[in-house]
């Protein structure tokens, strides 16, 4: 009696029982590879730890709210990058059998603690600019304008820098997007100041700063909610499910495709899991390789399909018929 086949589509997935549980071809996905992305994380660390100083103490000479509120949000950067540089080398370490995946979905968790460290900063610089709104205070316009200048040099420097990988993982974006904050902090600290600077108007400081604090929040939510659905193992937004199962269903000698999964592991990494039905037990390994090459299209490299003989299903279904 033939029995039903559970396989990769990757031929070449077949670890030895010698070793621990692998993904994909026996290493790491490909987001969190590579050296390069965390050396830049640790350069713009040390930018935004020495310029952070900079920012708090000209923001307390210029009694300025804006460079305050960003000296702040650099302080939240600061953990961040380190979070992100800890999620990334914590998530290289190999699959055991008691982690059969390792630790990839550190990146995505500390890609969520990034968005919601986010989405609360912004909240208390906007409640303390509510405050000053209220109750004006006198800002040095021309130190304001200064220091933010100086630090829009240094968030645009960083920015560049992790502009290029923001795109191969949460984590990394998540990085990126308390840095682009940063950048968006300083033009605002710089415009602010100029019109202290031109007109006295010193309410223009804590106006852009709730600005600042808008911006940083619809970045963060789209982050958070990104997170979180990888965390809840939603189907990823660029995979048109329904197209997918019926791609699926167009495979010759492919029957009854059912319990279909398709989910993120981590950034980067797509799987998919289903159950199907063929007439004849010679035709699973025809029948792999279309799955394969369809999924391909989809970005999805990393598939188990459990293929049952029609007859094996049959006999399974008159059994439970009888109980």
């Amino acid at each position: 009696m033939a029995h039903p086949h559970n396989s990769h589509s990757d031929p070449h997935d077949e670890p030895g029982l010698e070793q621990g549980p692998q993904h994909g071809h026996g290493s790491v996905p490909p987001s969190v590879r590579g050296d390069r992305p965390a050396g830049q994380l640790w350069f713009v660390l040390a930018l935004t730890a020495g310029f952070m100083v900079v920012e708090a103490v000209g923001g307390l000479l210029a009694n300025s709210l804006a460079l305050l509120a960003d000296a702040g949000h650099m302080f939240a950067d600061m953990a961040a990058l380190a979070l992100s540089i800890w999620a990334m080398r914590l998530a290289q370490r190999p699959a055991s059998w008691e982690k059969t995946y390792g630790y990839v979905r550190m990146e995505i968790l500390a890609a969520l603690v990034n968005g919601a460290a986010l989405l609360v900063m912004s909240g208390l610089i906007a409640w303390e600019a509510w405050q000053r709104v209220r109750v004006p205070e006198p800002v040095d316009g021309p130190l304001l304008a200064g220091v933010a200048t100086a630090g829009l040099g240094v968030n645009v420097l960083a920015a560049t820098l992790l502009h290029a990988h923001a795109h191969e993982s949460l984590n990394i974006r998540g990085a990126y997007l308390h840095v682009l904050g940063d950048l968006l902090g300083s033009v605002g600290a710089l415009v602010a100041g100029a019109i202290v600077w031109l007109t006295g108007w010193t309410t223009a400081d804590p106006l852009v700063s709730v600005l600042i604090a808008g911006l940083i929040m619809v970045s963060a939510w789209q982050l958070v909610r990104e997170a979180t659905d990888v965390l809840l193992e939603a189907a990823p937004s660029h995979v048109d499910v329904a197209q997918l199962l019926a791609d699926l269903c167009d495979v010759p000698r492919l029957h009854e495709v059912h319990d279909l999964h398709v989910w993120t592991l981590t950034s980067g990494f797509i799987a998919l899991s289903a159950h199907g039905v063929i007439e004849d037990p010679m035709d699973q390994r025809r029948v792999l390789e279309e799955i394969r090459d369809r999924m391909r299209r989809y970005g999805i490299e990393h598939v188990t399909f459990q293929l049952e003989p029609r007859e094996l299903v049959q006999m399974r279904k008159a059994g439970e018929g009888r109980r």
